[in-house]
């Protein structure tokens, strides 16, 4: 049954510092719409909180953020951006 794997989804947040418009958030969206075992529950200016079913989804979804031109990092670190630095450029 498909709620099955609801409960054993992990929550994860991503920071994803040069994702701040929203052209950089639809060019994430697309990158991860089609990965299965991913739900994403909020998605804002450099942060992108969402469900895994595992650490293997979760390593396919960095690889997969990343591919699209996104540096990807845990909250903890921190990363300097200028206010004017969009898309990765």
């Amino acid at each position: 049954m498909w709620f099955r794997n609801l409960f054993k989804m992990k929550n994860v947040e991503l920071s994803i510092p040069d994702m701040q418009s929203a052209h950089c958030q639809a060019r994430v969206i697309v990158a991860i719409k089609d990965l299965d075992g991913v739900k994403i529950e909020k998605l804002k200016a450099g942060k992108l909180s969402l469900s895994v079913e595992n650490d293997d989804v979760k390593e396919e979804l960095v690889e997969a953020i990343e591919k699209a031109g996104y540096k990807v990092s845990d909250d903890s670190e921190k990363v300097s951006t200028s206010p004017n630095d969009c898309c990765g450029s």
